[in-house]
């Protein structure tokens, strides 16, 4: 009897002691695998692209890859300069413009004004200019902005967003140039410079669903038997359309909240047609540009070359005015 009470003793504290680990083991886990102590890198706008396209969110055809989620084509344009000197910061400005009076659908159905972002694909060797580089006169036109950069190793790709529409419909970016003298991968010449703006949210997920920013269509034609609103345990409201073919089971087409039906009961409607408006305010679009990262000697040797021709000019009148007195004086005798 005492073997069997100190046997059971034995299991109970080996099984106290097994517990003991695995929770220390859990915990340490968290810890290090938690934000504490591993913070996981900011997703900026948009962040999407960033997981599905990692290498570029500009692909073979031209298409940036924000055109996959947002399909509503919008004006966006670039300004830059012309030619930038090496090592030197400057401006580029990505406008996306909107009628700022209206309003997007949000997740849970609500209107909310619109966000903005943007991707800026710069040549390689530019970069964001340290803040220690930027003239203060620019400083209050990119306050509470934060650039970040699409991959680790791809500083010259930026994105940034989401921003409040209303207030950035023009979004500065300080670039910093890069310089041949210090870093030989880098040669002068004349590069493309690509841009992505949206304004929105969009109308597709990565994963291929439907958000409840975009028009929804019937997966079946027949008569809409029932309409029902159903609302699941994280309180979203969702709208539940049966449909009932000539031949065959009922079809249920489930609508979130926000689109707002223009059909109803007893309807006879035909596969892919319209059951809900497009609440889509927003879109996409992209521009491209070109700039040139001059060599200075070369606009040295320039500036020498025209004040020479120039001189020479200057020269040949003179000379011509003085075979013009030569010959009056001549024709004088």
């Amino acid at each position: 009897m005492r073997n069997v009470c100190q046997t059971a003793s034995l299991t109970r504290s080996a099984g106290t002691i097994i517990k003991t680990l695995l929770v220390a083991i859990a915990t340490v886990t968290f810890f290090f695998t938690s934000d504490l102590v591993l913070p996981q890198a900011a997703s900026a706008y948009p962040f999407w692209a960033q997981e599905t396209y990692p290498e570029s969110p500009r692909q073979a055809t031209g298409l940036i890859v924000c055109a996959n989620c947002h399909l509503a084509a919008k004006k966006t344009e670039v300004e830059i300069p012309q030619s930038v000197l090496p090592d030197t910061v400057f401006k580029a400005v990505v406008k996306i413009p909107y009628d700022t009076s209206v309003q997007q659908v949000g997740a849970d159905g609500s209107k909310a004004g619109l966000n903005v972002g943007a991707v800026l694909m710069l040549p390689e060797g530019f970069k964001i200019a340290p803040e220690e580089r930027i003239p203060e006169e620019w400083k209050e036109e990119i306050e509470g902005l934060f650039y970040q950069p699409y991959t680790e190793d791809k500083e010259n790709v930026v994105i940034i967003g989401p921003l409040p529409g209303e207030q950035y419909q023009e979004i500065v970016f300080p670039v910093l140039s890069p310089n041949p003298a210090t870093d030989k991968n880098i040669n002068f010449g004349k590069y493309a410079v690509h841009v992505g703006g949206n304004r929105g949210r969009g109308q597709v997920y990565p994963t291929g669903q439907k958000s409840n920013n975009t028009v929804y269509t019937a997966s079946a034609a027949g008569t809409i038997s029932k309409i029902a609103k159903t609302e699941d345990e994280d309180g979203n409201v969702k709208y539940e359309l049966s449909i009932q073919p000539e031949s065959g089971d009922v079809v249920v087409d489930t609508i979130p909240v926000g689109p707002e039906l223009i059909v109803s009961e007893g309807q006879v409607v035909k596969k892919d047609e319209p059951l809900t408006n497009n609440p889509n305010v927003g879109g996409f679009g992209q521009d491209d540009g070109e700039i040139v990262l001059q060599d200075a000697s070369r606009v040295q040797w320039m500036i020498a070359f025209v004040a020479l021709v120039m001189l020479a000019q200057v020269m040949l009148v003179l000379k011509k005015k003085q075979v013009e007195k030569v010959q009056a004086a001549e024709m004088n005798f």
